[in-house]
């Protein structure tokens, strides 16, 4: 199992070394892409977020569901929210930040950011608990939904804004480093999408601090974790911005499931 790689700085423009590495693993980590003043603040707009939604008994956002869950103090919680972006002014900020404009390099000038497409700006949050329902995610790659929808299998990578420092007891991020190159056959059956949680022995524990920036191609195989440790200890939030091709397909509230 390969347990470290290289890490890189975003300094405004990506340089040659990094398309290459992200080319050939599918996956480069950017280190100290926000500060900790923005991560208070985006933390306290997602729980500000977070009671407006569970006082309204809100189900959907654009058609996603939302998904709640319950705390370590038996408080109800929101685990997973789509288009945050859409909901609160310190994370629509968060999406219009000019350097994702140049990360769209890792795809071509045709990529754009999807604030308004697929789900779009995720906000997971992750606790390991008596009563936890979110707490990992099994194999899969994300590229499937275009092509069970009959689409072009287009280019799409995730971008992760990582708002807790992780080492591997707390789970998180894991990878197949150059899966993204694979045939379709392997896209669809190298793994049962979603029920297989084993640990691959080709797999990399992507092991961030907070601020940092991960980026990951949509068609490499990835899971996320359950963290070994229950309690406090074991909460994560990220945050996860998809960069996409092809044909425009913005969601509204109208959208079905």
């Amino acid at each position: 199992m390969v347990t470290s790689y290289q890490t890189f700085h975003f300094t405004g423009e990506l340089t040659g070394e990094q398309v290459a590495f992200f080319e050939a693993y599918g996956f480069i980590h950017f280190k100290q892409f926000i500060n900790q003043e923005a991560i208070a603040s985006i933390v306290q707009a997602s729980k500000e977020v977070e009671k407006e939604w569970i006082a309204r008994g809100l189900q959907k956002v654009n058609g996603v569901p939302i998904k709640y869950g319950v705390d370590l103090d038996g408080s109800q919680i929101v685990q997973r929210f789509a288009f945050i972006n859409q909901h609160h002014p310190v994370l629509e900020e968060l999406s219009l930040d000019p350097r994702f404009q140049k990360l769209l390099n890792f795809v071509g000038s045709h990529a754009r950011l999807g604030i308004d497409e697929k789900d779009g700006m995720v906000f997971n949050h992750y606790i390991n608990g008596p009563q936890s329902k979110f707490a990992q995610m099994g194999w899969h790659t994300d590229g499937l939904r275009d092509v069970f929808q009959g689409a072009k299998l287009n280019p799409m990578l995730n971008v992760g804004i990582h708002l807790s420092s992780l080492n591997k007891e707390q789970g998180g991020l894991r990878i197949l480093p150059g899966t993204h190159r694979q045939s379709l056959y392997q896209l669809l059956f190298r793994k049962k999408y979603f029920l297989s949680h084993d640990t691959d022995p080709n797999e990399l524990a992507i092991i961030p601090e907070a601020g940092d920036l991960t980026i990951h191609d949509g068609r490499l195989w990835h899971r996320v974790a359950k963290s070994t440790i229950v309690g406090e200890a074991s909460r994560r939030r990220v945050i996860y911005i998809p960069i996409i091709a092809g044909k425009y397909a913005p969601k509204n509230e109208h959208s079905p499931t």
